[in-house]
């Protein structure tokens, strides 16, 4: 009787894990699949942003990767309303951005800019919405010992967005790719948090 009533639950519980460890392995692979892989298929200088890529070769990558990322976090149920309001916003920002590419850098038309704009926009509630696991949700839900780390990432996320906001505004050093490598390291940082909450809370043995 035990086993037919708990095994269920257990099922459902390491499907949330999986949710998660995959968010997080998503997070992790992307910015070195984009990188290195248009360096070793299409070659030439580093692009500007992550959001960039779109332009490349990698374009069904960048596109594929925060789709299903996005899926994901549509998919993703948490413990209470907030968390599941906090995945969702996540989730439709995921697949806004894939879907509104960032204004190119040439031959830029009305639409162009316009789908900019919304890129930002869907940009900005994703990766807010994430350091809003980091910080509140995370740290309270699970393994006390993992707090800390947890905060730290979302801590990194929200930073990393700031300083590309001021590197962009103030044109600080243009040809180091301040925005690429600020963009590669909050997504790593919002991959290792959701790979953490993936290893944790495993489900305990059915008897």
């Amino acid at each position: 009787m035990t086993t037919a009533t708990t095994s269920p639950q257990n099922t459902l519980v390491h499907s949330y894990l999986f949710l998660r460890r995959a968010i997080g392995l998503i997070g992790l692979a992307l910015p070195v699949v984009l990188i290195l892989g248009k360096q070793l298929v299409q070659g030439g200088a580093l692009i500007g942003s992550l959001s960039g890529y779109y332009y490349t070769d990698l374009r069904d990558v960048l596109v594929g990767a925060m789709c299903a990322v996005g899926v994901f976090l549509l998919a993703y149920y948490g413990h209470d309303y907030v968390d599941n309001v906090a995945s969702t916003v996540a989730g439709l920002g995921a697949i806004g951005l894939a879907l509104f590419p960032t204004t190119p850098a040439r031959d830029v038309t009305a639409w162009d800019r316009t789908s900019g704009v919304l890129h930002l926009v869907f940009a900005a509630v994703f990766f807010l919405a994430l350091a809003y696991f980091c910080l509140r949700l995370f740290p309270h839900d699970g393994e006390q010992r993992f707090g800390t780390l947890y905060r730290a990432c979302g801590i990194v996320i929200l930073a990393c967005l700031v300083l590309i906001a001021l590197a962009k505004y103030l044109a600080i050093a243009p040809s180091l790719r301040p925005a690429l490598w600020l963009e590669a390291i909050a997504v790593e940082a919002f991959g290792i948090a959701w790979l953490v909450k993936g290893r944790t809370q495993e489900p305990k043995s059915v008897p």
